[in-house]
């Protein structure tokens, strides 16, 4: 008969009941993975969910400032781009949102100044290319096509003050 050394069984028991408390790790739970960079940033927190963002605010970039206030019905605003005194836009409308989707009218509906811009939860970007009645606006060879503002504030008091080069108010009740 083999004579097992104590020091020995006890290695052989303690290894036996090791293997039987093993147990599996937890698989993690599924998440959504998000699609694009921009969408792990939001999920993250780094930036702002721009279906959950209020527009509301004053917008700036050099020379180009955008005015967002609410309204009984929808949301005013108000753009001004001034390059100096004979190349600057100016003017007031309205607009609305679907997503980050703006569907900006300016001049008033019969003035022909429609289109999408793109919000992105901190900036405003008008297209490119804008409809050639949106020239009405401008002086000179300054455009609203491509305008590109950052949010300076989510104040309706501030962006309420915003004027064109006339002093006319463009987020004002009067604007």
């Amino acid at each position: 008969m083999t004579r097992v050394a104590p020091s020995g069984v006890a290695m052989a028991l303690a290894l036996l009941l090791l293997a039987g408390c093993h147990r599996s790790a937890p698989e993690p739970a599924a998440t959504r993975t998000p699609e694009g960079l921009e969408a792990a940033a939001i999920q993250a927190g780094v930036i702002p969910d721009p279906a959950s963002t209020d527009i509301t605010g004053l917008y700036a970039t050099e020379s180009d400032r955008v005015c967002i206030v609410p309204s009984a019905t929808a949301y005013r605003i108000g753009v001004f781009v001034d390059y100096d005194e004979q190349q600057q836009c100016g003017g007031s409308g309205t607009v609305s949102r679907d997503g980050e989707t703006l569907h900006v009218t300016l001049g008033g509906e019969s003035a022909g100044c429609s289109f999408d811009a793109r919000f992105d939860g901190d900036h405003i970007i008008f297209p490119a290319r804008v409809p050639d009645r949106c020239q009405t606006l401008c002086v000179g060879r300054a455009s609203v096509a491509a305008l590109d503002a950052v949010r300076l504030s989510e104040s309706v008091s501030e962006a309420s003050t915003l004027r064109d080069a006339k002093g006319r108010l463009l987020c004002g009740s009067a604007g």
